[in-house]
This record gives structure tokens, sequence and C-alpha cells, in this order.
């Protein structure tokens, strides 16, 4: 008889905006599981004069730094990206970097923990003091990057070129995650768009959410989860979806997180 494919019947909870699941569902059906989207954000990319000044400014920077793959879209849509001559162009993780390599930037320095935290560790970011770094990225998420920069000495010019928009929960989806009766996974790369969802859905969907396996993408993620009455909660390696989904499928290298002891102020 041949092997059950490892996630074979469950269904993967997709967080991300709308229109971006297909890379999550080409690895959810490797593994046997179906992908149920609930997106509570949509990707607006801007295009007006100032953010086309910032996004020039942050491209001649020492250091270039783009913080995701929507960056790296939004950013080539409104001029050719070039590397020049000294610079040095950082991602936050490999799907930026892979992204910025199609649209032409050879050499990509990526962190082996991709995220903020992982990103300010890397030697280039050691010794910036005097450097201009140009961040491409959205308003809001976790602003972590820009502080400990400036901290450190750097100037930092921002290009925000895209943003990150709420919006109501289809209703389609949230009947369907009613009906479902299947193992639910919840892949969770995003604290922003975890809140966004928590916000507007209802609560019979929200308690049956509430059942699945969180995978999410770094331990601060888990503890967010934590914090919003998730009890069955896994880290990933990363949040690039095949990371994500082999937290579920081999427990021994995830670990989970409890609950915290202290109540909820509600």
């Amino acid at each position: 008889m041949p092997t059950p494919a490892p996630l074979a019947g469950s269904v993967v909870v997709s967080l991300r905006p709308r229109g971006q699941h297909a890379t999550l569902r080409r690895a959810a059906a490797a593994l046997g599981a179906r992908v149920l989207a609930l997106s509570p954000l949509r990707i607006e990319q801007r295009d007006d004069d100032a953010t086309r000044t910032a996004l020039r400014a942050a491209l001649a920077a020492q250091l270039v730094m783009f913080t995701s793959p929507n960056a790296v879209r939004a950013a080539s849509a409104l001029q050719r990206l070039r590397a020049r001559r000294g610079q040095t162009w950082l991602a936050v993780g490999e799907g930026t970097a892979v992204a910025l390599r199609h649209a032409g930037i050879a050499t990509v320095v990526t962190p082996q923990r991709m995220d903020s935290d992982g990103l300010l560790a890397l030697p280039e970011l050691q010794g910036v003091r005097g450097q201009t770094i140009g961040l491409v990225t959205a308003p809001g998420g976790r602003d972590r990057l820009a502080p400990a920069l400036r901290a450190r000495g750097a100037r930092v010019l921002r290009a925000e070129v895209y943003a990150r928009i709420a919006i109501a929960t289809s209703p389609r989806a949230v009947a369907t995650l009613l009906a479902l009766d299947s193992p639910l996974l919840l892949a969770l790369s995003s604290g922003e768009a975890l809140e966004s969802l928590l916000a507007t859905l209802p609560g019979d969907a929200l308690a049956k959410l509430r059942r699945a396996r969180v995978l999410a993408a770094s331990a601060r993620l888990a503890e967010l989860a934590s914090t919003h009455d998730f009890v069955d909660i896994a880290i990933a390696a990363s949040a690039r979806p095949r990371d994500l989904l082999a937290a579920a499928c081999a427990p021994g290298r995830s670990r989970a997180v409890l609950r915290r002891s202290r109540p909820r102020i509600r």
C-alpha cells in the first residue's frame, strides 16, 4: 500500500494577503493537505511622487534592505532595481531574496534566521555608524529595524512602497471554516494578519479557529498566538511555506508553547 501523505485530510488556514496563497497551496498539496484562504489583508501598491522620491533616495544608500517580496514587487513597479558599485543589498528572508534576484539583483545577503532579529544580527549591519541604509518596506507591522539601526548610528532612509489594507473576511470562507470537520493547521507568518482576522471573525468561527494547531514562523508569533488563547502551537524554522508545514509533519523539530500564566486584560 502507498504511504499516506503526511498531512492527508488536514486543512491549512492561510492568512496571506488576498491573492497570495498559491505558494502555500502547492506546499500543502504536496503533503496531502488543502488550504482555506482567510485573507484579512490586501496589498495596495503606492504610486505617487512622494513614494517615488523616497524610493530613489533609499535605493541610492550604501546598504539597501527589503522586508518582503511585496516590497520588491512594489518597488520594481516604480523603477528598475539596479545595484550600484559598492552597495550591499539585504533581504529579510529567502523569499524576498528570490524576488530581488528575479528583479535583477544578483547578490543578496540574507540571514539564517529569517526575521528582523536575524537581519539585525548580520555582520553587515554591525558597524553602520555614519552609513546610510535604505529600508524598502510598508507602514505598520513590527518596526524593529529602523529604530535599532538608528540606535547604531546609521541614517535610515525609509521608502514605504506598499500598504497592507485590512479587509472583511469572506463570508463564504467563514462558512467553509464552520463546516469543516478536518484537522486544522493555522499557518502564521504575520502578527498583523492574525490580529486583523481576530478583530473581524465571528465568535463561532473564532472558537473553531482556536482549535487549530498554530504553525508559527517565529517564537514572537508563537507568543502572540498564545496571548490570543491558542493553545496548540509549534514554532517553525522560518516563514517559508515548506518550513511552516514541516512544523506539523515533524513535531520533534518544533516545540510547543504554553499559554501565559498571567490573565489577559479584556
